[in-house]
This record gives structure tokens, sequence and C-alpha cells, in this order.
């Protein structure tokens, strides 16, 4: 089961980055001073990013978990 940990590993991986790119997005939104409404826009997209990069780090995990449990 040894794959599974490193397919795993590399979903997690992939929601980390995707994490990061969230923050990242949404400090510069902060700071580029936008109006209420292109600010609210652009944090819905954001929220959007986040949940599937949060979805995607959770089932690498658990696709780590698994491994280790059958291996």
């Amino acid at each position: 089961m040894e794959w599974l940990i490193w397919i795993g590993t590399a979903l997690a991986v992939i929601g980390l980055i995707g994490l990061v790119y969230c923050i990242v997005t949404a400090i510069r939104a902060k700071r580029a001073g936008l109006s209420e409404d292109d600010l609210r826009a652009r944090l819905q997209r954001v929220v959007a990013i986040n949940m599937a990069a949060l979805l995607i780090s959770v089932l690498g995990l658990m696709c780590v978990v698994t491994g280790i449990l059958l291996g």
C-alpha cells in the first residue's frame, strides 16, 4: 500500500499549495483598495478555491492514513 501513501501525500501537498494560493490572493485583494463589491466578489471566488483545496487536502490525508493502516 505504499503507492496509496504516495498518492495521498501528493494530494495533501497539492491541497496545501492551494491553501497558500488562497491566502496570498486574499491578502493581495485586501491591499488593492478595491470597492466593497469588488472585494466581496474576489473573496467569494477565493472561498470556493479554498474549499476545493481543503477537500483535496483531506482526501490526501485520508489516503495516507488508509495506506498506513493497510500497509
